[in-house]
């Protein structure tokens, strides 16, 4: 078991190093921020200046060593436009970003899973259907077109809710259901299979044969079943919910961490939007890890097979 968990260990300190490489050097495709800093027609000087006071000067290899040399004790920089600690800026947009994701989650488990559990109990049935013509919609459909629908719909047409901006349950409304869209259509999916492959069971055949009733036998014995691989899904999601949520946050407004991050992107600020992108990173890795150990400790399989 140790060994299976220091190879896991291992596989992830990797993914986050090539993580770190990579932003690393993308960031520094998209131009030069001085020119961004600097006034309108400023000099060469003016340019070299700045260069030189954000570190830009050196040579990649050694702001690459500085980078890793802060990171590793805990100093992600400073933030080209703001002027303040990165680490700052980052927590205090996270806890927007953590309630819009609640609230997404919510509205897609709230969705997916009673959506799902029908489909699979009327199975080729017109709800059955129904679902999966949903499902589609919700996997083809982007979450930034469902946002600006309804914002046109909800917002211009009849002025119910605000299009943008946070503090009110009505702000979060909207983007919430943009958000959770997609990850509806991806919970009803899997509700559906699961409950498919554990409606066909013995132990849920031995309990219809007991005569017991069938909405026992559906929230009993199937559904807490089939509920394990949901809530492993759901709870990857919510940590990609957390810091993927870029274009719906941009979209509403939404003063969170998908939005630092394209403020970052659009102002060339490097440090904001190596720190957002290696922090979201090691939450979906540190996920994963869990999970791989998750299994390895309930089956024994797994660690021998991997």
């Amino acid at each position: 078991m140790k060994r299976f968990i220091l190879r896991r260990v291992g596989y992830a300190l990797v993914s986050l190093a090539l993580l770190s490489v990579t932003i690393f050097l993308f960031v520094r495709l998209t131009g030069d921020p001085a020119v961004l800093l600097v006034e309108p027609g400023a000099s060469k000087g003016d340019l070299d200046a700045v260069r030189k006071q954000l570190g830009l000067d050196r040579s990649l290899w050694v702001q690459y060593v500085g980078f890793m040399s802060d990171l590793f004790h805990g100093n992600l920089g400073q933030s080209f436009y703001y002027r303040t600690p990165v680490l700052e800026l980052y927590l205090s947009r996270l806890p927007n970003s953590l309630l819009l994701a609640a609230a997404a989650m919510a509205i897609s488990l709230l969705i997916g899973i009673p959506t799902g559990i029908i489909a699979a109990v009327r199975v080729n049935r017109w709800w059955d259907s129904a679902g999966k013509v949903f499902a589609l919609l919700g996997l083809s459909l982007p979450s930034f077109w469902v946002g600006l629908v309804m914002i046109l719909f909800f917002s211009v047409y009849l002025g119910w809710l605000p299009s943008s901006g946070s503090g009110t349950f009505a702000h979060l409304l909207m983007p919430a259901f943009a958000l959770g869209w997609y990850f509806a259509a991806a919970h009803m999916r899997l509700t559906r299979s699961s409950m498919l492959e554990v409606l066909g069971s013995e132990y849920v055949k031995l309990a219809r044969i007991k005569g017991l009733p069938e909405a026992l036998v559906i929230g009993k014995h199937a559904f807490k079943n089939a509920l394990i691989p949901v809530l492993t899904l759901a709870g990857i999601n919510l940590v990609i919910m957390v810091n993927v949520a870029v274009v719906v946050e941009t979209v509403f407004a939404w003063p969170g961490i998908g939005r630092l991050l394209y403020e970052g992107i659009s102002f060339r600020d490097f440090p904001v939007v190596q720190a957002t992108v290696i922090l979201a990173g090691a939450m979906i890795v540190v996920v994963n890890l869990i999970v791989d150990i998750l299994y390895a400790v309930i089956d024994p399989r797994i660690r021998y097979d991997r």
